[in-house]
């Protein structure tokens, strides 16, 4: 460890170092040391570059004087190159949420802290900007068509053309310059953290402090609303990124007015915007630097952008062309398909016994269709099952299963969404009947193509008294 560490901490306290621990970091070249003696514990730390060095010193300095929750900073050496800061502690936003972020449930202090955290993310943004020297800020003092490209082609080249995709790069281009002019209209003077994620928030006593914003500049507040809640490992569910944009939005109308229309239809470019920088970033930091928290990372970013993508980006054709062929390499699918639910739909009659579950996750949904008027006992229906015209007919006009149906699929369908959030892998449902021939199968039948039309999920239909076997397959989306 430098010597000038040792030298501010004694120049500060008045007392020499007595211990000395290194602290991990991530993605940057800077060092972290804990620096202690019998009263106190600051932080050191090493850069190597001045500039940046500088720019996190002198906005600590203006975000502490504004009211905002960051670090203290004390003392630098001559050269910039070293500084020493406020201890906050090591407990990270990242883990205070990890129960969540490994189940995709985040309970009820998970949630709180993450509200509190996006609820003061508009006070750095705005409070910060007032009487803010953008000019400090490093290595650009503000969010443009330059910086904008240079992040896009960061993608390209780090990432996209480490893929081995063939692509047109004029064309890709058009589309880059695109987003830009989309990107850049409703400029604001606000301060655009840029790195905003739950690895750069510490909890002291409760209270969320920010950490690691010396990459920011002026520029729009949408994208770390994006870097936040689309931040490729926190995992969040959609519901609860609803909520903390809705939660964001209350904030934010303390400083300004703004529809939540509108505050989506920009945002969703940001949120394309920033997973492409983050993939050029994990390309560079994983494939190049041989990092392997980065290439861990790479499967959660890219099913960030596989959902994006089921939306659709129209502004950029040929952009997304190239990013569904990238979703779908198989590097990257061969580990979607490990955690591709899949659902088992039986019919049966009761007399013979429920199915058993083959998947050994213990079985799931059974639904009884015995108080629904039976077409078996009339002899004319013997002959037919649940897959025939004269019995669908007689089904579909008594009415009692439409409306049972109805009833079923809002159930299902609560189950099949949080599975596929929670990347389950079995969903078993099962409707029975007096003999398994009329009922249940119509029923069965019915729901193994909602489900597959809606979800776009494999589906293995079983109608086992029939001895019948139909298999839906999943469909690329």
């Amino acid at each position: 460890m430098s010597t000038e560490l040792k030298s501010l901490f004694q120049k500060y306290t008045g007392k020499q170092v007595t211990e000395i621990t290194e602290l991990p970091s991530s993605g940057s070249n800077r060092r972290y040391f804990r620096l202690k003696n019998d009263t106190t514990s600051l932080i050191g730390v090493t850069g190597t570059s001045t500039e940046e060095n500088r720019a996190f010193y002198k906005m600590a300095k203006h975000f502490k004087k504004q009211g905002i929750n960051v670090p203290d900073v004390y003392m630098h050496s001559a050269d910039w190159m070293h500084y020493i800061q406020e201890d906050l502690g090591d407990t990270l936003l990242f883990g205070v949420i990890q129960k969540g972020r490994l189940t995709r449930v985040f309970d009820h202090d998970e949630k709180k802290i993450l509200c509190k955290t996006i609820q003061m993310l508009p006070m750095i943004q705005f409070k910060g900007a007032e009487k803010f020297d953008f000019n400090i800020c490093f290595p650009q003092p503000e969010f443009n068509e330059r910086s904008i490209l240079w992040d896009l082609n960061y993608f390209k080249y780090c990432f996209l053309k480490s893929t081995g995709i063939d692509f047109q790069e004029n064309r890709l281009e058009d589309d880059f310059a695109k987003m830009t002019t989309i990107l850049l209209r409703n400029q604001t003077t606000t301060f655009m953290y840029r790195d905003f994620q739950s690895r750069n928030v510490m909890i002291k006593d409760g209270e969320p402090y920010f950490i690691d914003f010396q990459g920011g500049r002026k520029g729009p507040f949408y994208y770390d609303v994006a870097s936040f809640l689309w931040q490729a490992k926190a995992n969040f569910t959609e519901e609860l990124r609803k909520q903390l944009i809705t939660d964001y939005i209350e904030s934010l109308k303390k400083f300004i007015n703004i529809t939540e229309d509108d505050f989506y239809n920009q945002l969703r470019h940001f949120v394309l915007f920033r997973t492409l920088q983050v993939l050029g970033a994990y390309g560079f930091r994983g494939y190049f630097e041989k990092k392997p928290h980065f290439i861990q990372s790479v499967p959660f970013a890219i099913d960030n952008l596989r959902s994006l993508l089921n939306r659709g980006y129209d502004e950029y054709p040929y952009l997304c062309k190239i990013l569904n062929e990238l979703t779908n390499l198989k590097q990257f699918t061969d580990d979607l398909k490990k955690h591709k639910l899949e659902v088992s739909v039986y019919s049966f009659a009761y007399k013979k016994g429920i199915p058993n579950d083959i998947s050994g996750n213990g079985g799931g949904y059974v639904f009884d269709c015995r108080a629904i008027n039976n077409p078996g006992k009339y002899e004319r229906y013997n002959q037919f099952n649940g897959l025939d015209e004269p019995v669908i007919q007689y089904l579909e006009d008594d009415g009692e299963i439409i409306a049972f149906l109805e009833n079923v699929y809002k159930i299902v369908d609560g189950s099949v969404n949080r599975y596929i959030e929670r990347k389950f892998t079995n969903l078993m449902v099962c409707f029975g009947c007096t003999g398994g021939q009329h009922r249940s199968v119509y029923a069965a039948q019915h729901l193994a193509e909602y489900l597959n039309k809606k979800f776009g999920i494999k589906v293995n239909l079983i109608h086992r008294e029939q001895n019948i076997e139909q298999v839906f397959h999943a469909k690329n989306k």
